[in-house]
């Protein structure tokens, strides 16, 4: 493994600002994010401990916890028990469609900064088509998030997800703009995605999802439909995205069926 942090690279973290609106969790996950990034520290440089760390940004334990935990989810950095936290490896491809892992936690792997923005949070009922594939009615509530996510200030995709209503009560006023749907609700109601089947296509942007992604209309986009259950097989996830691919590629692995 490689050094810890250099002095140098530690005396650049600062103290929260409590003046903000940003969570302080969010504002330590920031720094330590656009310190990774931006220096280009190479994979396995362990970071300052929790101690340090406390010191350094003027928060409690718990504060610098949540942070990393997200750093976590977003495959940014790992832990190793009783040696602490180390800059993740990098991945050369994307492969969050063939996978439950999120998009959001794909593109922080690649040193890449994530915004999300929140056209609609809320619980309403399904349409017929996601009604078919959660395998419910069309009266069952759903949590209905939408939002555009950004990679270094692009928009990169629109995502319309939805999840039933009895497995994640509440979810529709939780704060979702500076933190990852799928740590949340990982971490928030012990979710776990096991299984997923997924629909790809191609298809040319409306004057709406355009607008959106600050293209032209008609541009060309991936589209995406997933419909994901939990360890018990309980369909309780829907999305469909559509997802701009010029400057990046999809990974999927494929194998065999069992015989």
């Amino acid at each position: 493994m490689s050094d810890s942090l250099s002095r140098e690279f530690v005396d650049r973290l600062h103290p929260t600002n409590r003046a903000v609106s940003a969570p302080l969790w969010s504002q330590v996950k920031a720094a330590l994010t656009r310190l990774i990034r931006d220096e280009g520290l190479q994979e396995h440089t362990r970071l300052p401990s929790e101690a340090e760390m406390c010191a350094r940004f003027d928060v409690s334990r718990t504060v610098v916890r949540d942070a990393m935990a997200q750093m976590v989810n977003e495959r940014l950095i790992y832990k190793l028990q009783g040696k602490g936290a180390f800059v993740a490896g990098r991945r050369e491809e994307q492969d969050f469609v063939g996978t439950t892992v999120g998009f959001s936690g794909e593109l922080a792997d690649k040193r890449k900064e994530v915004s999300r923005r929140i056209l609609r949070q809320e619980v309403s009922l399904p349409s017929a088509r996601m009604a078919k594939l959660m395998r419910t009615d069309e009266s069952t509530p759903i949590v209905r998030v939408d939002r555009v996510l950004s990679v270094d200030g692009n928009p990169r995709m629109i995502v319309r997800w939805a999840m039933l209503e009895s497995v994640v009560p509440g979810l529709e006023t939780v704060p979702l703009e500076n933190r990852s749907l799928y740590d949340t609700i990982t971490r928030q109601y012990g979710i776990q995605l096991n299984k997923a089947e997924r629909w790809i296509e191609a298809s040319g942007a409306s004057a709406e999802d355009a607008a959106l992604l600050k293209i032209a209309v008609g541009s060309p986009v991936l589209g995406i439909e997933s419909a994901a259950a939990n360890a018990q097989g309980q369909v309780i996830e829907y999305y469909t995205a559509l997802y701009l691919t010029d400057r990046s590629r999809l990974h999927f692995t494929i194998s065999s069926p069992s015989m």
